[in-house]
């Protein structure tokens, strides 16, 4: 049994330029208001498009993001609806193959210490599941059936793509202290990269959920 922590993979962002005087483009394509635009005059414009409430705008932007996490986490991700998803399936990926390792991949949890009574606890239930996995297979269950017996931490690959107004919704969500401990494990650290990669449009939820958090991630 291999056990990693959860991360994230940006797969495509356009350039920081690029994002906010298309922003501005198609924004100021509402008020007609285009002969405005000069080489410095997009911050400015995409600040006063969030700060109105105009979000509809930045719909023509989307970023897609590799995330590897838990089953569990899995699930609070595909609850966003305004995105495309692309995820690891435990129906037709048989963990008893040689391209797996011949064993399951499952998430270490970051609110357990390795020498606690609650981790070994819980890596027992993982080594009990695993070894009830590859004897199901082994005694000729399908992928598909065997996998009932597969635990929420088992390591899954979701990629997810959306629009930059759904990811401010994503990150409203999912960094707030109210979130599962291990979504912002992965969207805190993901927050502060989309700041830095993409000027404005992120700069006020950096602020309200992990301006002093994510100074140690940068």
């Amino acid at each position: 049994m291999k056990i990693v922590s959860s991360s994230y993979e940006i797969m495509f962002i356009p350039e920081a330029h690029l994002v906010l005087r298309l922003i501005e483009e198609a924004g100021r394509t509402c008020y007609k208001s285009e002969n405005k635009i000069t080489e410095d005059s997009s911050k400015q414009f995409v600040r006063r498009l969030l700060n109105s409430g105009h979000h509809s705008v930045i719909e023509h932007i989307s970023v897609t993001v590799r995330f590897i996490c838990d089953r569990g986490i899995s699930h609070e991700l595909v609850r966003h609806r305004l995105a495309s998803y692309s995820q690891e399936s435990t129906r037709y990926a048989n963990y008893s193959k040689n391209k797996f390792g011949k064993e399951i991949t499952v998430i270490r949890p970051l609110f357990w210490d390795e020498d606690s009574p609650q981790y070994h606890q819980w890596l027992a239930a993982m080594e009990n599941a695993e070894s009830a996995y590859m004897k199901l297979i082994e005694l000729g269950a399908r992928p598909e059936q065997a996998r009932t017996v597969l635990p929420n931490s088992l390591k899954t690959e979701v990629v997810m793509t959306c629009n930059l107004r759904e990811w401010r919704n994503v990150f409203s969500l999912r960094c707030s202290n109210a979130a599962h401990p291990q979504i912002r494990e992965i969207m805190l650290p993901l927050l502060n990269e989309f700041k830095e990669k993409i000027p404005v449009v992120f700069d006020d939820l950096y602020e309200m959920y992990c301006m002093d958090s994510c100074k140690s991630l940068s």
